[in-house]
């Protein structure tokens, strides 16, 4: 059997009473008191006033024996607030809000199942060290690199893989070709296109996507290098010079 008992308009903020009422919710009434007895807050006096109520609701009118009662419920809400002004400075004015509170007590003769106690705050874990990588690992990754070693040997004098610009020079070639037989290729646009590396018909003609969305925004156009045909007149002409 539950009982239950109420206290309206207490003058304290909830904010600061529900503390309390979490720290006795789930106890027997005898320890529940204990606590609230001990305790030097405002909050413990109100609680306890309602939970003597309740005890003697308990005792008088359902005939409940009071070591056997449970605390199952110790709530708190919000009341009414009062608004009140407080003069300040160049005429101004503060508010003041006094907040009132309704406590909530509610004492049962069924012992609580685990599930309604308040559970327990579990610890936070600290952050376990990264594992370091395996001596195996680094090993498999040397290779790599002599590979990529490798390939830039192959390049020929003064050039560079960009990735985003694929294969540039730092330096114009001594056999470099005349971009301007690509059509829809001025020397305005030869001027840009050395100036970014690009001195070949074969570093066009091997552009990849990525390339060409790069050099459409370096070049300040949209489009234009598909439309032209950009890379097969490349191909061609290079494949010519060659002989191929």
């Amino acid at each position: 059997m539950d009982v239950t008992s109420t206290y309206k308009y207490a003058r304290i903020s909830a904010l600061k009473a529900r503390d309390l009422g979490r720290a006795i919710q789930g106890l027997p009434v005898s320890e529940a008191l204990d606590i609230l007895n001990f305790t030097p807050k405002k909050a413990a006096e109100l609680f306890a006033k309602t939970m003597k109520t309740a005890l003697a609701d308990a005792e008088n009118n359902f005939e409940l024996p009071l070591d056997g009662l449970f605390v199952k419920e110790a709530t708190v809400g919000e009341g009414p607030t009062f608004k009140r002004w407080k003069a300040r400075a160049r005429g101004s004015a503060a508010p003041i809000r006094k907040r009132t509170s309704h406590f909530r007590i509610v004492l049962t003769d069924d012992v609580p199942s685990d599930a309604e106690k308040p559970a327990p705050k579990k610890a936070k874990k600290k952050a376990e060290p990264k594992a370091k990588a395996a001596p195996a690992e680094k090993k498999e990754k040397k290779p790599a690199k002599k590979e990529a070693a490798a390939s830039k040997s192959d390049l020929p004098k003064g050039a560079r893989v960009d990735e985003a610009r694929g294969l540039v020079y730092d330096t114009a070639p001594a056999d470099a070709d005349d971009l301007k037989e690509i059509g829809g290729v001025g020397p305005a646009l030869e001027e840009k296109l050395n100036s970014f590396g690009v001195y070949k018909f074969d570093q066009v003609a091997n552009w990849s996507k990525e390339n060409v969305t790069e050099f459409d925004d370096l070049l300040s156009f949209k489009g234009r290098i598909e439309r032209d045909e950009w890379l097969s007149k490349a191909k061609d002409l290079h494949e010519e010079k060659h002989g191929k």
